[in-house]
C-alpha cells in the first residue's frame, strides 16, 4: 500500500482516482501530476514501483499544499473573514450559506435539522377565503 502525504492510498483503484483521496487534490490536479511524472493513469496503486511513488511525492512536495497545511490555511482565511466582520464572515459566524444560496428553503445541510416553531401549521376552524 502506497503512503503519500500521510494518506494510505486505496490499493485496488487506478492511481488517478486514488490520488484524489488526498485533501487538496482533485481530478484535474491528479491528471497533471501523473502527466508531470510520466506515469500511466490507468495503473493500479498496487502495481506502482517505489521509484514511481517517490516521483509522485517529489512533485507533490514541490508544487502543492496538501492535507494539514491546506486545512490550516482555509481555517485561517475563514477566521480572518469573521474577525473583519465582512458579509461572508458574518454568514460563516451564523452558520448560514456563504455563496448566495437561498435560505427560505433548501439550506438544511448548513442550518441543521428542522426546529418546531409554536403557532405555525394548519389552523383549525378557519375557512378558505
Amino acid at each position: 500500500m502506497a503512503r503519500i502525504a500521510g494518506v494510505d492510498l486505496p490499493k485496488d483503484k487506478p492511481i488517478w482516482v486514488a490520488l484524489q483521496s488526498i485533501y487538496g487534490i482533485g481530478a484535474s490536479s491528479s491528471q497533471s501530476i501523473l502527466a508531470a511524472t510520466g506515469i500511466d493513469p490507468g495503473l493500479r496503486v498496487k502495481e506502482l514501483s517505489e521509484e514511481q511513488v517517490g516521483q509522485i511525492r517529489d512533485v507533490l512536495d514541490k508544487q502543492y499544499k496538501l492535507e494539514g497545511d491546506l486545512r490550516r490555511e482555509v481555517q485561517s482565511n475563514i477566521k480572518r473573514l469573521i474577525e473583519i466582520s465582512c458579509y461572508r464572515g458574518t454568514r460563516h459566524r451564523m452558520r448560514l450559506p456563504v455563496h448566495g444560496q437561498r435560505t427560505r428553503t433548501n439550506a438544511r445541510t448548513k442550518r441543521g435539522p428542522r426546529k418546531t416553531v409554536a403557532g405555525r401549521g394548519q389552523r383549525r376552524g378557519i375557512g378558505k377565503k
